[in-house]
């Protein structure tokens, strides 16, 4: 899941990896500009879904790479994940078949 918001009228993207047994999800991947630009066509490319909230994305923009969401966000990450596993069954099944993570994926791309 990615939020997405313009400020400035530069975009940011946050990608999001949860992985089970874990507290929290934790952030995989953060930037503004030309690296949200490059995390949304990679999310795009995989078929990940990309979520758009403002408050949400101010928050965790503050946040390093790696670090888990705070518990503030707690609610609001659930909620989307929820939904997405809910009504999105092709997502699940592209994920338990191995894609790559976004944070890899922009670390190639920008070798």
């Amino acid at each position: 899941m990615n939020s997405v918001r313009k400020l400035n009228k530069r975009q940011q993207a946050i990608a999001l990896k949860y992985e089970q047994g874990h507290r929290a999800p934790h952030i995989v991947a953060s930037g503004a500009g030309e690296t949200a630009r490059r995390i949304l066509d990679i999310a795009i490319e995989h078929k990940i879904p990309v979520h758009r909230d403002d408050a949400l994305a101010e928050l965790l923009s503050s946040l390093n790479v790696g670090f888990e969401i705070p518990h503030e966000a707690y609610r609001a990450v659930a909620e989307i994940l929820a939904f997405l596993y809910r009504t999105d069954d092709a997502w699940r099944k592209k994920r338990k078949d191995g894609l790559k993570s976004v944070s890899e994926e922009v670390k190639r791309r920008n070798n």
